[in-house]
C-alpha cells in the first residue's frame, strides 16, 4: 500500500509555475527526501499534502484513498469530511521557522496540540511529550524556553511536537 501518492500536482501562483505535474509515490516503510535548490518547490510541494496550500491542479492519495483533487484551481473532489479532518491531524510538519511559543516552554509547545487538538489528558501528553523529547536528546530542557535554545535544538522540539499527533 502507497502511503502518499501524487499525480500531475501543479501549484501557480499567477504567471509563476511553481509546481509542474509533480509524481511521487512513498510506500510503507520508505524513506523519501526530496532536495532541490532555493526556491524550487519543495516546501510549498510539502504543504501542498497538508492542504496548507492548495495545489492548482492535480490528485493526491493518502493510503491509496483519494484525499483531494482539484482541476483549474477548483476543488473536483476530496475525501468525506470526517476522515478528512482525521487524516489532516495524522499528518506532521516540521516547518523550516519551526513557530514554537515563545511564551511556553519546550515541555508545553510539545504538548499544546495533543491536549488542545487531540483533547487528551495533560498527563498523558506530558508523559509522551517528555518520551519524545528524550528521544530527540532533550530531556533536559523540558522547563526552558525557545530563546534559550540554539537553532538545532528549536528544530528538535519542533520534530518532537509534530511527532506527539
Amino acid at each position: 500500500m502507497s502511503m502518499i501518492r501524487t499525480e500531475n500536482v501543479c501549484k501557480d501562483f499567477g504567471e509563476l509555475k511553481v509546481l509542474k505535474n509533480v509524481n511521487l509515490t512513498v510506500e510503507q516503510g520508505e524513506v523519501v527526501v526530496i532536495i532541490g535548490p532555493s526556491g524550487a518547490g519543495k516546501s510549498t510541494f510539502l504543504r501542498s499534502l497538508n492542504t496548507l496550500e492548495k495545489i492548482t491542479s492535480g490528485k493526491i492519495f493518502i493510503e491509496d484513498e483519494l484525499f483531494y483533487h482539484r482541476e483549474n484551481d477548483a476543488t473536483v473532489s476530496k475525501m468525506e469530511k470526517d476522515k478528512f479532518s482525521e487524516m489532516l491531524l495524522e499528518m506532521g510538519m516540521v516547518f523550516q521557522q519551526f513557530n514554537l511559543f515563545p511564551h511556553l516552554t519546550v515541555l508545553e509547545n510539545v504538548m499544546l496540540a495533543p491536549v488542545n487538538v487531540r483533547k487528551k489528558e495533560k498527563e498523558e501528553a506530558e508523559k509522551t511529550a517528555r518520551e519524545l523529547l528524550m528521544k530527540v536528546g532533550l530531556s533536559d530542557k523540558a522547563d526552558v524556553y525557545p530563546s534559550r535554545l540554539s537553532g538545532g535544538q528549536k528544530q528538535r522540539v519542533a520534530i518532537a511536537r509534530a511527532l506527539a499527533m
